[in-house]
């Protein structure tokens, strides 16, 4: 992990805060790359005046893997991990020299903490808002997503930002280099990355895989490796260390290598293509049909147009302590755990809402979500349905196509950042 303290300049930082594995992926992997194609930024560049840095914020949805992913990105001079981010804040100077000039750039998390970092740095402060900017009058500029964001903004703060667009509608950019799959029809399998989602997902999705593959000889299944997990916890997840395998009845899968392809194979002879590569854009973009948790994989797949249907088994509440706020921090105390993590969870459960990004961004039903106690033979029921009927899962995809918005940008959020830089900071070196 790239942690050492970046070179003392007269130059200036940029400063990424995120919190999650979706963020960092989806939202500040595409900026950074933008920014060091922009910009002279170590560590690409050694002699430049500005370093690219990456702040980990807290975060009760997030794995603890993310400054080790963020290290193999090979794009920041500097990753602080969210354990050291109250140290930070309180004596910055132990995690190193920090440039007089800097910007900080909001991009997942409590908006909160980044106003606390630009204070403490004396640096400017931008936020990327999605749904709401919440500190408007301490933010220097404001990135909204849409126009529903900016109109939030009380009229005085409105001069400071600008509409940029959805940061998702650059991914069917990098999917276009992708290599094409073998042909057939692909269903994608997504999990997801953390505990309490894997838990559930890995015997669920096997199961499902395996009905749906009696259904539909023809039918060919991927599964993206999150950056923040591995082959080993898929099968362990998968297996009988898994408490929950034992409601599915699925032995544990093996593993296959052939071709340079690692392929999870099934008890039942059901063949999954592991895919590890990131992001995983090309890929999944060549799906008829994706099989997925909520979070922000269903953006991901969103801004793909990949038809998805979306999956909440809620028949195991106790493992579904995922939520956010101080109320799924409580939940997670070691002796109200269980209680309040089952109580708290079938609250949301009933008062959720759309539950799908796709679903959410739209204020209407596009994609299926299937919230309640379903099981693998019921889903695997209904994706066959889809699949038979290739006109509905295109409207679907056309649907969510008219959802993703614009290209360009992560390009106007570069551009937002640079003019925050000191002109002198943002030169060659």
């Amino acid at each position: 992990m790239r942690s050492s303290a970046p070179q003392p300049t007269d130059g200036g930082a940029i400063v990424l805060v995120c919190n999650g594995p979706g963020e960092l992926t989806t939202w500040v992997r595409p900026l950074a790359e933008r920014l060091h194609r922009d910009l002279p930024l170590r560590p690409r560049s050694a002699t430049a005046r500005l370093g690219l840095q990456l702040v980990l914020v807290p975060c009760p949805n997030a794995t603890g893997s993310e400054a080790r992913v963020a290290a193999a990105m090979g794009l920041f001079e500097r990753i602080l991990p969210a354990q050291r981010f109250w140290s930070l804040l309180l004596r910055p100077q132990r995690q190193g020299p920090w440039p007089r000039h800097g910007v900080v750039v909001f991009m997942g998390g409590d908006q909160f903490w980044t106003v606390l970092l630009s204070a403490r740095l004396g640096y400017r402060h931008l936020t990327y808002a999605e749904w709401v900017a919440r500190w408007p009058q301490w933010n220097d500029r404001i990135a909204a997503m849409g126009p529903a964001a900016a109109a939030r903004l009380a009229p005085r703060w409105r001069q400071r930002c600008q509409v940029v667009g959805d940061l998702m509608a650059d991914l069917s950019d990098s999917a276009r280099s992708s290599a094409p799959l073998p042909p057939g029809e692909w269903v994608a399998l997504l999990p997801g990355s953390k505990r309490a989602k894997l838990q559930v997902g890995m015997p669920f999705l096997l199961r499902t895989a395996d009905r749906l593959r009696q259904l539909r000889p023809q039918t060919q299944f991927l599964l993206p490796v999150a950056p923040t997990t591995s082959v080993a916890e898929l099968l362990s997840y998968a297996g009988p260390n898994n408490p929950l395998h034992r409601f599915y009845g699925v032995q544990p899968p093996t593993l296959e290598q052939q071709d340079g392809v690692q392929w999870l194979l099934s008890a039942a002879g059901t063949p999954i293509r592991l895919v590890q590569e990131h992001p995983a854009h090309g890929p999944l973009s060549q799906c008829a049909l994706a099989l997925t948790t909520v979070g922000a994989n269903t953006a991901e797949l969103g801004a793909l147009g990949v038809p998805m249907l979306v999956l909440v088994p809620t028949q195991h509440l106790h493992v579904m302590q995922a939520w956010d706020g101080w109320l799924g921090l409580v939940a997670r105390l070691p002796l109200l755990r269980w209680l309040l993590g089952v109580a708290l969870t079938a609250w949301r459960m009933r008062n959720r809402g759309f539950l799908a990004w796709p679903n959410i961004s739209a204020g209407r039903a596009v994609v299926p979500e299937r919230v309640g106690a379903i099981t693998p033979e019921a889903i695997a029921t209904e994706a066959a349905d889809w699949l038979a009927e290739p006109q509905r899962l295109e409207g679907m995809r056309d649907d969510l196509r008219s959802l993703r918005g614009q290209p360009g940008a992560v390009a106007s959020l570069a551009r937002m950042v640079e003019e925050l830089l000191p002109q002198a900071a943002a030169g060659a070196p």
